[in-house]
């Protein structure tokens, strides 16, 4: 009991404690929040009195922050200003001193026109503004004045050796004829069609000429970059055109090439016409692949990056030198046909066909898409025409009527001309197969080759067949049409018309001349034959007959041998006279047909002169009647066929 009094009485002092400590804090924190409100009340005021000072100190301090940009403003512009003097004093020299420092006085002329642009505030700006465009107006200005100068000072036209010398060798003129390009159709050179001599050309290098110093290039395109970002295209593309399309026609006068309208081609004379037609197609290569692809060069460099610049200033440079080119084949394709046209409508479409991937990649884009149309519708022109040509040839062929006396019964002017047209078509194969292509996209253009060529040979038939019936003697008439058939196999044996015709073609065709001249043996021989035979000697009797040991010509009329004699001696000498004088200009044919009439007239005379020859030898003059012996004949046979005393000369 006792420990739990003491130990309230303890508890109570700690309380009683607690209460008066708890009571003093209160005391003091009264205080302490007094005298704080004291503090605030006063800070307050303070603060009041010195917000006037920190407002002055504020504006003074932006004050300076304020002449510190216009300050710094003031130096920009005053640094603008400087940089114009110097642009002005650069832009008056102009650029021809120090073409470098002047294009940097234009871009810093840009470059303040535009910082005052975007200075509106300043009150000068709209001044300045005025005057630098001003001064970039004039900078422009010289700037094309200097593009121009220095363009036209670079722009020379191309002598015609500097062109040959960017020619593969086998084109270029021969040393011995300097002032002449090389051949240009086939009847100048065999080979110059054949399949390897194309695949030459193919791969041949050319080389297109320097026409603007490489060093000056990249000065015209910084030139005409500045006119293009000054809005002066226009005027670039007038001076580029009106100096570089002068330098290109110049360029191919001095080469040769002339303005030649469709009745100057009409009027001139057909070989004065060829040479020209054969300049024209190396003209055409030296154009392309020289003179328009060296233009090219010119033109992409300087206008590199310009879009379709590039490609409508080399438009229009080369317009008016394409034109020229093309309007010369275009009257060629237009004018009058005629068979010895083809050949040069054939060299002039090959060249053209050789052209075709240079001119697309060279005239590319839609500014060059005219030029290229042009040159593609010419080459389709002389497709059309050579094919209409070679529809004429076979028809002229059949309808030839020249009168054109052969009277030796050689090989007639006509066969000669179609032969060797024939032998040049083969010359063109591959174009002729690329021709019937344009028209027809069926693969069968060597059958239709073959097929042309069987209707052109029986074209010939036919028509030799009409002029051997003007002549009067049979015999001749079928020595002429031997002559020409033969004539025909040979020369298609000895060509590749022998491939496309086929062995049936030329078997058939000797078999026809061997049946000639099987007709002209008959027709010729058959009747001084009749003179050899016994038939019709025996004599019915009277003093005439010869008798007793006469032989085998017993009972034979001596008067009758003696006529045979003398027919014999004058049908002979008729012959000799005349068909010594008719040809058979092959050597190989000629032999022949003289051995085929000794093997048919030789013996029957030795046996007409063993059995009847002793009837003359015993009467009056026998050498008047049996003049000739076997050996004469022979000698005589072997003049035949010669072509002597001609009033035409010997083909």
């Amino acid at each position: 009991m006792g420990m739990a009094a003491v130990g309230a009485d303890s508890l109570s002092e700690r309380a009683a404690m607690m209460r008066e400590s708890l009571q003093k804090s209160q005391t003091i924190t009264d205080n302490v929040v007094s005298m704080l409100g004291s503090f605030d009340h006063r800070l307050s005021a303070l603060e009041a009195a010195m917000r006037p000072t920190q407002v002055r100190t504020h504006s003074i301090r932006k004050a300076h922050e304020n002449i510190d940009k216009t300050l710094k403003a003031a130096e920009v512009l005053l640094a603008q200003f400087d940089l114009s003097r110097q642009a002005e004093t650069k832009i008056l020299r102009g650029p021809h001193e120090d073409l470098e420092s002047y294009l940097q006085a234009i871009d810093q002329l840009r470059s303040n026109i535009q910082f005052f642009s975007n200075k509106k505030g300043f009150k000068s700006s709209d001044g300045v503004l005025n005057n630098t465009n001003n001064l970039l107006s004039k900078a422009i200005s010289k700037l094309e004045d200097e593009f121009k100068r220095l363009l036209a000072s670079y722009s020379k036209p191309v002598e015609p050796d500097r062109l040959f010398e960017g020619l593969p060798n086998s084109l270029r003129p021969s040393s011995e004829s300097p002032g002449h390009l090389g051949d240009s159709t086939g009847k100048n050179s065999s080979n110059i069609h054949s399949e390897q001599h194309k695949i030459n050309l193919e791969n041949a290098v050319y080389t297109p000429p320097t026409l603007v110093p490489p060093r000056v290039l990249p000065l015209l395109h910084d030139l005409a970059q500045q006119m293009v970002q000054a809005g002066h295209q226009q005027q670039l593309l007038k001076i580029y055109r009106d100096t570089r399309s002068s330098v290109l026609e110049e360029s191919l006068r001095k080469l040769g090439v002339e303005k030649l309208s469709k009745d100057d081609v009409q009027k001139m004379q057909w070989e004065v016409l060829e040479a020209k037609i054969g300049n024209w197609i190396h003209f055409m290569r030296i154009a392309v692949k020289l003179l328009f692809a060296g233009e090219r060069i010119v033109c992409d460099q300087i206008f590199e990056g310009f879009d379709s610049l590039p490609d409508q200033c080399f438009s229009e440079v080369t317009a008016s030198s394409v034109l020229v080119l093309l309007s010369f084949g275009d009257a060629i394709a237009k004018s009058k046909r005629s068979p010895e046209k083809l050949f040069v409508l054939l060299d002039m479409y090959e060249i053209m066909r050789e052209l075709h991937s240079e001119i697309e990649m060279k005239f590319k884009g839609k500014a060059c898409s005219e030029i290229r149309e042009s040159a593609f519708g010419l080459t389709k022109r002389l497709a059309q025409t050579a094919q209409e040509t070679f529809g004429d040839f076979e028809e002229a062929v059949e309808k030839d009527a020249t009168k054109t006396a052969v009277s030796d019964g050689t090989v007639h002017p006509l066969t000669s001309y179609v032969i060797n047209y024939v032998k040049f078509l083969f010359d063109y194969q591959s174009t002729l197969k690329q021709l019937f292509l344009e028209f027809d996209s069926k693969d069968g253009t060597s059958s239709q080759l073959a097929s042309v060529t069987m209707r052109i040979m029986q074209a010939l038939q036919t028509n030799l067949d009409g002029k051997s019936k003007q002549y009067k003697d049979l015999a001749l008439t079928h020595l002429f049409l031997m002559n020409n058939i033969h004539y025909m196999v040979r020369s298609v044996r000895r060509s590749e018309a022998k491939d496309l015709l086929g062995d049936d073609w030329v078997q058939r065709h000797r078999r026809i001349v061997q049946q000639h001249a099987n007709q002209y043996k008959r027709n010729a021989w058959a009747k001084i034959l009749q003179a050899l035979s016994a038939q019709g000697l025996t004599s019915s009797g009277g003093g005439g007959s010869v008798g007793g040991d006469g032989g085998s010509s017993s009972g034979v009329s001596r008067a009758m041998v003696k006529d045979r004699f003398k027919t014999f001696n004058m049908q002979f000498e008729e012959l000799h006279q005349k068909q010594s004088q008719w040809t058979v200009p092959d050597t190989e044919l000629r032999e022949s047909l003289r051995l085929a009439v000794a093997e048919v007239l030789l013996p029957a005379y030795r046996s007409f002169v063993k059995r009847f020859g002793n009837v003359v030898e015993n009467g009056k003059n026998p050498q008047k009647y049996a003049k000739y012996s076997p050996e004469d004949l022979e000698r005589m046979l072997g003049e035949f066929f010669e072509g002597k005393n001609l009033n035409e000369p010997r083909r």
